[in-house]
């Protein structure tokens, strides 16, 4: 994690963690209190968390993702945080292995460069998950979450944790890329305000509404 991202910074609830990750705010939930992410900003109800914990909580997708069990994505958050701290995904340099274990093939999680963690007997083991693509979690949060995968396209979008408690918003402004969309939609008096007294542009809004309409599914997710 970024040094510059020491303290924890931002502020969101379940919800809005989950419409940056992918999944429903419920599964949000679960990952905490299981101990997957921490809530740094607030363990009490509801709980609140920082721009660091949403992109831990993209690394848990991630490697979930890529089929590294359960087991082993707590394995290593309880043997790193000592070292790495609070956001141990993030932070510490970790590459995922994909490896036979009998007549199913699995990912495990291993520090890179560490020779003498074990990773099986299959010869053929193939790496799926390096550092980097850990690292690039954070840049990816910074453009909008987990929904940009989905979006490559969308230019607009930015989540600062010093703007507006972290919001996704129109890049370099101080507006919510979810008021953009709901105004947007409005109908012709929403778009009039939009480019009229907020001066948005029609790329700014059209990537505004896509965005908003890919997260708002996800509250659905499993």
């Amino acid at each position: 994690m970024d040094q510059a991202f020491a303290s924890p910074r931002g502020w969101y609830l379940a919800g809005e963690v989950g419409q940056l990750v992918g999944v429903s705010g419920d599964r949000i939930g679960q990952w905490a209190r299981r101990g997957y992410i921490r809530s740094s900003q607030s363990e009490g109800s509801p709980r609140v968390y920082s721009f660091q914990d949403v992109a831990e909580a993209m690394a848990v997708r991630e490697l979930l993702e890529r089929g590294v069990p359960h087991r082993e994505v707590r394995r290593a958050i309880e043997n790193l945080r000592d070292e790495y701290g609070d956001w141990p995904l993030t932070a510490a340099p970790l590459a995922t292995t994909m490896h036979s274990n009998g007549d199913q093939r699995e990912s495990v999680i291993h520090r890179k460069g560490d020779t003498n963690f074990d990773i099986g007997r299959d010869r053929g083991t193939q790496t799926v998950l390096t550092y980097d693509d850990l690292r690039d979690i954070t840049g990816l949060l910074r453009r909008g979450g987990w929904a940009i995968r989905d979006l490559p396209n969308v230019r607009h979008i930015e989540v600062d944790p010093d703007r507006l408690s972290g919001r996704p918003t129109i890049r370099h402004r101080r507006l919510a890329a979810s008021k953009v969309a709901e105004l947007a939609k409005s109908g012709f008096s929403g778009l009039r305000v939009l480019r009229g007294d907020y001066d948005l542009t029609r790329p700014e809004i059209e990537d505004a509404v896509r965005w908003y309409e890919v997260v708002t599914q996800y509250e659905q997710a499993a």
